[in-house]
């Protein structure tokens, strides 16, 4: 073949952009019929906002799914994790409701345990507080006398000793050492005023023979009046000098010398055996002995009240 001119060809056999050149259109080249210029190529007319996705068309603005409203369900819409091959489901745990706590029982029973405590402490210190003002009642002469021990009570008021067969007024009793008996003063406890005087000088004494029913500790229980300070005497029974002395306070506060308004009373715990036994009460060295006396009782224990 020889080159030569072949006359003119068809489009699709020319140089597709021949139609771009003058010899080109001098040999009749036209624009291809094709979409775009390329040849072969397919022009389809497609209304604006249509697409073809696969097998599905839609219009736009027709047919498409639209997006609900913020927080609304959408219908077309499908999760991943439902979808085969798709991201697992996760699930969140939902966080646990705030409870109602309960009462605070431990604390309900520690309130309790501390209000009963405070009770029984209360009545603790009470009954500790009745049994000093007993105890204030009483003088104790010797921590731990071998035989009896010696108080003073409270003061009391005036009158006649308990009529029993252990008992004396100071008309029965025997003084000596300087002692002797009057009825001046008023405010006696004896039956008939009566009482011992004298005894605030050493060696002064008053005894009392007495029959005791059986061995064992008794209470003698000694009537007196005391004025100014407080006082004491000595004790002697069978002859044996007492545990402790026999306190004689001015219970009643009465001044130096008003014996008509210091009439009280004391006790000690002596041992006594069965019959005929002796008591003495002295005025021995050191001992403070500016008393009368009026009367003494025996009863038998140790006791505090004299009735």
């Amino acid at each position: 073949m020889t080159p030569g001119d072949n006359g003119a060809s068809t489009p699709e056999d020319d140089d597709p952009f021949g139609y771009l050149y003058a010899d080109g259109q001098a040999r009749g080249a036209q624009p291809p019929s094709g979409g775009y210029g390329y040849p072969n190529s397919v022009s389809r007319v497609r209304t604006v906002g249509e697409r073809s996705y696969g097998a599905q068309q839609a219009t736009y603005g027709q047919g498409v799914p639209q997006q609900g409203a913020y927080g609304q369900p959408n219908a077309h819409y499908q999760a991943p994790e439902t979808l085969p091959g798709g991201a697992p489901a996760s699930h969140r745990p939902a966080a646990p409701a705030p409870g109602r706590r309960g009462p605070n029982t431990k604390g309900l029973l520690i309130g309790a345990i501390a209000v009963v405590a405070a009770v029984v402490i209360g009545i603790g210190v009470a009954m500790i507080n009745g049994n000093t003002d007993d105890d204030k009642s009483g003088n104790e002469a010797g921590s731990t006398p071998t035989q009896s021990q010696t108080s003073s009570p409270s003061p009391s008021g005036s009158g006649s000793a308990a009529s029993d067969s252990m008992q004396s007024d100071a008309s029965a009793l025997t003084p000596a050492g300087g002692a002797s008996t009057a009825s001046d003063v008023k405010g006696a406890t004896s039956s008939d005023g009566s009482y011992v005087t004298g005894l605030n000088q050493p060696g002064a004494s008053v005894t009392w023979n007495v029959n005791a029913p059986s061995d064992g500790p008794y209470t003698l229980f000694v009537y007196y009046s005391a004025t100014g300070d407080d006082q004491e005497m000595s004790v002697t029974v069978n002859g044996t000098p007492f545990g402790g002395k026999l306190g004689l306070d001015n219970w009643r506060r009465a001044k130096d010398g008003d014996f008509a308004n210091g009439w009280t009373r004391s006790y000690v715990w002596p041992i006594l055996k069965q019959g005929s036994n002796t008591i003495s009460i002295s005025c021995g060295s050191g001992d403070k002995c500016n008393v009368l006396i009026s009367n003494v009782k025996l009863k038998p224990g140790r006791v505090k009240k004299d009735s």
